[in-house]
């Protein structure tokens, strides 16, 4: 009777403690679900699950946390192979699709149906995109977390006391201020961090990722004069971004780029030099011609950023720092770049080019055969090119579907 008791007694206590793979009569059991980050290149979500009846169809659905006017899932179906016990598995492939920050987190969950047509879904989890390749420490203060690996403590806290002037800084020039919290990953040089990104420029030694509220940067613990200043830099993107988010808000990357060199004080003495340069020969982008994507080639890029700081001085010195508060705000709402312009300074984008090439004295912008910069000369030569292949390709089909029948 004792022994019959205590094997009572240990039947309940196993069964408290061990999770019961026992199938529900009209059910769908998980047996095991979880998500493996593998920076930067993918995340490998895997499933293990079985019901009593065959189990034909898993889908995946994820979203990833970030700010977003419409919360949006992703939903994928997951091959496997059917059964009433089945393994399913599907990656992420960050190659494909752009890659997400270090530190970014991704929730997801299972619907899983069995062939008598019972429908599952398993309840959310989440899996953060950790750069597990280092050791990395922490330091708080205020909104700003950082996040260091290589450099003492003193380090850590002189980027993390620049972070917080640059907030101050910003919140006084432009009026903007962080509106969440904000992660910055310091990466102990340019190459480690161009390591953590999907197809970085090769000039790439920070970048803001607006939604997520993530900036990463490479600075070394010997280059720390030049890290407050990519800081401040990066933290001018993601504040300016924060306050016009929305709908329609997207800003011309010469004003973009503009306020966040802004932010970090005075141009550097070697991109000052590049824009010398190029008022002298006269070799300068128009405005509308950087208010999209910077080149690739990095002697380009570098003067395309000085022009931006220059534009963006050229406006606050002749209007006044609060304009350009006023000038977010409309952009926040949705107006074109010339609209907005014309609103607040009576000029569009080639009226501002006008401007401001007369403030730094210079006249009116070149053509390409005038010796101005040369991109027009091969964008246009690619135009040609292109039409050259399009009209003999349309005179080949011609010839060869349109030949008389004999």
């Amino acid at each position: 009777m004792k022994r019959l008791c205590f094997l009572l007694i240990l039947t309940l206590v196993l069964l408290a403690i061990v999770p019961l793979r026992g199938l529900a009569e009209d059910g769908v059991n998980v047996i095991s679900s979880n998500a493996q980050a593998q920076f930067p290149q993918s995340i490998i979500f895997t499933l293990e699950a079985e019901a009593a009846t065959e189990i034909k169809d898993v889908d995946l659905q994820y979203r990833v946390s970030r700010s977003s006017l419409v919360p949006v899932s992703c939903r994928v179906d997951v091959d496997f192979v059917p059964g009433q016990t089945v393994t399913a598995t599907w990656t992420w492939d960050m190659l494909e699709t752009g890659g997400l920050p270090p530190g970014a987190e991704v929730e997801y969950w299972w619907l899983i149906e069995d062939a008598d047509g019972q429908r599952s879904e398993t309840s959310p989890a989440s899996v953060e995109f950790n750069d597990l390749r280092y050791d990395w420490s922490s330091l708080t203060s205020g909104d700003i977390t950082l996040f260091w690996y290589e450099g003492d403590f003193s380090f850590a806290q002189e980027l993390l006391d620049a972070a917080n002037g640059a907030l101050v800084q910003l919140a006084d020039d432009i009026g903007v201020s962080l509106e969440q919290p904000a992660r910055l990953y310091i990466y102990a040089s340019s190459s480690d961090l161009q390591g953590a990104l999907v197809y970085p420029q090769e000039w790439t030694g920070g970048v803001a990722f607006f939604d997520y509220g993530i900036i990463a940067i490479g600075i070394s613990p010997g280059d720390l004069a030049w890290g407050k200043r990519a800081i401040a830099h990066e933290l001018g993107h993601l504040v300016v971004h924060q306050d016009v988010f929305g709908p329609y808000g997207e800003l011309p990357t010469w004003l973009d780029e503009g306020l966040a060199m802004d932010a970090e004080g005075k141009l550097r003495s070697d991109l000052q030099k590049k824009l010398d340069k190029a008022v002298t020969n006269d070799t300068l982008f128009s405005v509308r011609s950087i208010s999209s994507s910077f080149p690739t080639d990095p002697d380009e890029a570098a003067l395309c950023y000085a022009e931006s700081y220059s534009v963006v001085q050229f406006l606050v010195d002749n209007y006044g720092r609060h304009k350009i508060l006023e000038l977010l705000n409309v952009f926040h709402d949705g107006s074109t770049y010339d609209d907005a312009l014309i609103e607040f300074y009576g000029f569009d984008m080639d009226g501002l080019n006008t401007a401001w090439r007369e403030g730094i004295g210079l006249g009116p912008q070149p053509t390409p055969d005038d010796g101005g910069s040369g991109i027009s000369v091969y964008f246009l030569a690619l135009i040609i090119v292109v039409s050259i292949l399009g009209a003999l390709i349309i005179y080949l089909m011609l010839r060869r579907y349109l030949r008389p029948v004999l």
